[in-house]
């Protein structure tokens, strides 16, 4: 993280100023021309929710007037930044939701209005780009899975294979042996290498590159990426930006089960189950020419992704797998599922309130509405249970699907009251 703070603050800063002039005030201090503001709708907004990163929109302020944000380097110093993966988290998560209120705010709209083509492109690309396209790298992997998974359950990918079989036609053979190898989690660090290659050199930035892999750089960024993508996606859908308080404190500790819990669950340790069981599911239905090397190929990368979302909490606590800290853990996490939620009671302190905490977000009926379409892609599971696992014998109608649904949410709401 620090060595992407290097790239950031001094390659990045200088391009994003000159020659792009779309550097809209990253990072502190910021150093304001005070009559300049004052007299065009000052420095602050509003808003602490939508406008939660509040310099970027002072930048914006600034640039629809007719302003300019220079960037000037006199001694370069180190600065101190998280360096605690929850710290990093919480700080990623606080960006994340800045630029998902962004989008959705009228400044973005005057300045993509205002500006000329190609400073347009630099702009989307130095802002809400970048997090728009981490999320749909995830979304990818996502509908590639969902994908696989829909054609291994209904038995289409067997006959589309051996229809391409017959009539030897080796493209769509092809297009239904894609393979998706690259986890581009890992291209984030490309800045960070070229700023290396600047600095030091060709050579010291290879060893660099190497050991940071030793170290599991490739673990940290594919898990920044599931957590830039939550709450990025998140804001978009419902709003709601929180600040969240990172700390500058001393964080070569152990961090309780319970904390990363609370922390990762919704972001990550969901997520990554349900990419793990559709990587499952298509290994034991699906129909694969080529084997094992063939699932290998096809699934290795999002293994890689399911698996860092799952334990790179831990990989990274220090501690984590000590015997004492484990057990110490386990009950601090039991005392806090069994606590009683209530008035005045924190998610920190009871799993009953902080769930409530959890779903705040889709109290509205927007929110409900736009999370049961999203909750919709499980109904492949429940298509595979009933017709490829021949729950229903052989008949193949929709009302069967319909009865199962229809018994599934009659069970669901009896199991809740």
């Amino acid at each position: 993280m620090s060595n992407q703070e290097t790239s950031f603050v001094t390659l990045g800063q200088r391009v994003l100023s000159n020659p792009l002039k779309v550097r809209m005030h990253y990072g502190h201090p910021d150093v304001f021309d005070r009559i300049f503001h004052i007299t065009r709708g000052g420095i602050s907004k509003a808003s602490r929710i939508i406008n939660i990163s509040e310099d970027i929109f002072a930048g914006f302020n600034s640039t629809l007037r007719q302003g300019n944000i220079t960037h000037h380097e006199y001694i370069q110093v180190g600065k101190g930044r998280d360096v605690g993966l929850n710290q990093i988290a919480l700080f990623e998560g606080k960006v994340a939701g800045g630029n998902g209120e962004q989008v959705l705010s009228r400044d973005i709209y005057r300045l993509g209005q205002l500006f000329d083509f190609f400073r347009m492109l630099s702009f989307y690309v130095t802002t809400v780009g970048f997090y728009f396209c981490t999320m749909l790298t995830v979304l990818t992997v996502y509908i590639f899975l969902y994908g696989k998974t829909y054609l291994a359950l209904s038995g289409v990918g067997e006959s589309i294979q051996n229809r391409a079989d017959i009539q030897g036609n080796k493209a769509l053979s092809v297009a239904l042996n894609t393979q998706f190898l690259f986890q581009i989690g890992v291209f984030t660090a490309i800045p960070m290498i070229l700023g290396f290659i600047l600095e030091e050199g060709v050579l010291t930035a290879f060893v660099s590159f190497i050991t940071m892999q030793f170290q599991l750089c490739s673990v940290f960024f594919t898990f920044s990426l599931g957590t830039r993508t939550h709450y990025f996606g998140r804001t978009i859908l419902h709003g709601g930006a929180k600040y969240r308080a990172t700390g500058r404190g001393f964080v070569v500790r152990h961090i309780k089960f319970a904390e990363n819990y609370r922390l990762y669950s919704r972001s990550h340790f969901v997520k990554g189950l349900e990419v793990a069981l559709l990587l499952v599911i298509f290994l034991a239905y699906g129909f694969n020419n080529s084997g094992a090397i063939g699932y290998i190929l096809l699934s290795i990368s999002s293994w890689f992704m399911a698996l860092s979302w799952l334990f790179a909490p831990y990989v990274f606590n220090p501690s984590g797998f000590e015997w004492q800290k484990v057990v110490e853990d386990f009950r601090d996490w039991t005392n806090w599922l069994f606590y009683r939620g209530g008035i005045g009671v924190k998610g920190e302190e009871s799993w009953e309130a902080w769930w409530d905490e959890e779903l705040a977000h889709i109290h509205t009926f927007r929110g409900r509405i736009l999370e049961t379409i999203l909750s919709l892609r499980f109904f492949i599971f429940q298509y595979g249970v009933v017709y490829h696992m021949h729950a229903a014998k052989e008949s193949t109608t929709l009302s069967v699907c319909l009865c199962f649904s229809t018994v599934l949410l009659a069970d669901m709401k009896f199991t809740d009251k």
